[in-house]
């Protein structure tokens, strides 16, 4: 019975559906005992194997790609967000110990190994993912379903775990980070919200990316991710390439070497949008589709920026940019088909139309 009962929203058998949420879980600790960053670096090597073999011919592929980079093993709405959502877990409790300069549970790169209360949060986290996935994209939302699902579970784990949504603002408003760039500290502890503990000091304003925050850089490597992830699809068909190379790259970000871009949410729309601009044909204009997705890609980094901003400086945990970013980008390309503007929206699903 349980094989051939179909699940109407999702579009799936409650067998499958069984199969995915135990999966999801195991996919969510697994990213709790890597650590969240340490998880996203083996999507980005698992799409780069899945979209290479996809180029090639390869008779499993999709697969590669499909259910494993972007399913329960390594999705990062599941390994990544339940990686985050269990720093943010072990943090609150004080058993992260990850040494980090800003609160322990912004340490994405920290592997929580095999607490057991760990794994557990990562897993149910990981099936929160899941399931906010599986009904966008049922649904034809008109955006990521993934980076969409990424960015909530975000918003999930501080509201579950009592941080604060948007923590204290320091200097000249949301968006002036000239504290950290002078150094200046807040005493912890004395804000309803604030997980560390009382007397201790921390930055009044802690960039996502201290190397990656000031306008006209984050502009620039925005305007270079884009176009690279437009030329990446003129040559490849390949949506996802791009982004798996930017994600892989992010291995060295996480073993210490300083000043690596981060360019996920820079390639990605731009791959997305060049592709929708000329309805997915690579035999359009080469020119109409790197000039689109160059725009795409500094949209994108400014719009990580803007959220880094708003919802990570000022709070303690992990609230990921480049997701929320890339949910804003491809609700753009969907929207801007919808109304007509671009031919096609790419990968994107866009409410049926």
């Amino acid at each position: 019975m349980i094989e051939t009962l179909q699940l109407p929203v999702l579009g799936i058998t409650l067998s499958v559906f069984v199969v995915l949420v135990i999966a999801a879980f195991a996919g969510g600790a697994f990213g709790a005992a890597l650590g969240a960053l340490p998880a996203f670096c083996f999507t980005g090597f698992m799409v780069i194997a899945g979209e290479a073999a996809a180029f090639a011919g390869a008779e499993l592929a999709g697969s590669i790609t499909g259910s494993v980079a972007f399913g329960p093993v390594f999705g990062p709405h599941v390994s990544f967000a339940g990686g985050a959502a269990a720093a943010a877990y072990a943090a609150r409790e004080s058993e992260m110990g990850a040494g980090f300069d800003y609160h322990n549970a912004k340490a994405i790169t920290f592997a929580l190994g095999t607490e057991p209360s760990h794994l557990v949060v990562g897993g149910l986290f990981g099936v929160v993912g899941m399931l906010i996935t599986q009904f966008s994209a049922a649904l034809a939302l008109p955006w990521d379903p993934i980076a969409v699902s990424v960015t909530l579970g975000a918003l999930l784990h501080r509201v579950v775990l009592g941080y604060s949504i948007v923590g204290p603002i320091a200097g000249d408003g949301i968006l002036d980070m000239s504290p950290f760039e002078r150094g200046e500290k807040r005493e912890a502890g004395t804000v309803a919200g604030d997980a560390d503990k009382a007397g201790e000091e921390r930055f009044a304003v802690e960039p996502w990316l201290p190397h990656q925050y000031e306008w006209s850089g984050v502009a620039l490597i925005g305007l270079v991710g884009g176009a690279l992830g437009g030329y990446i699809w003129l040559q490849t068909g390949s949506y996802f390439l791009g982004f798996g190379i930017s994600a892989a790259s992010l291995t060295f970000l996480n073993l210490g070497v300083e000043k690596i871009p981060v360019t996920h949410h820079i390639t990605l729309p731009g791959s997305t949008a060049g592709a929708a601009v000329v309805a997915s044909d690579p035999a359009a204009s080469g020119l109409v589709v790197v000039v689109v997705a160059t725009v795409f890609g500094i949209y994108g980094a400014l719009l990580g920026e803007v959220w880094q901003r708003v919802f990570y400086a000022h709070g303690d945990t992990h609230w990921d940019p480049p997701a929320a970013a890339i949910t804003i980008a491809t609700f753009t390309v969907a929207l801007l088909y919808i109304v007509g503007v671009f031919p096609g929206s790419a990968w994107v699903p866009a409410l049926g139309v």
